[in-house]
């Protein structure tokens, strides 16, 4: 079992910036991929980034690139998002999820969840 624990989310104008936390608890997760997906009302539930438990590789939805950036802190077992230069499009409830799979851009393919945290981004 993992849990995870999302914080971090609230209401920022065009342009600002928040970062998010990810803070994972539970099984080793030397071998897992860390991944944000967002969900905006209406909306699936879509890929925004992942980062490998261990080395360098990190992965970016097209709409986020250049805005955003996942880091970790294995010290702390915490995954961040960083979020810059937000638009009103941003606008989601962002969740963590850790999976084992090399699906990475998936939902599906994830096997634990976080409880979410909302992200508002005002015009």
């Amino acid at each position: 079992q993992v849990q995870l624990v999302e914080s971090g989310g609230g209401l920022v104008q065009t342009g600002g910036s928040l970062r998010l936390s990810c803070a994972a608890s539970g099984r080793t997760l030397s071998t897992y991929v860390m991944g944000w997906f967002r969900q905006a009302p209406g909306k699936e539930r879509e890929f925004v980034a992942a980062i490998r438990w261990s080395g360098s590789n990190t992965y970016y939805a097209d709409s986020v690139k250049g805005r955003f950036a996942i880091s970790r802190d294995n010290a702390k077992n915490t995954v961040y998002l960083q979020m810059m230069r937000l638009k009103p499009e941003d606008t989601a409830v962002y969740y963590c999820g850790v999976t084992n799979s090399n699906i990475i851009y998936t939902g599906s393919r994830y096997d634990y969840w976080g409880q979410g945290t909302q992200v508002t981004v005002s015009s």
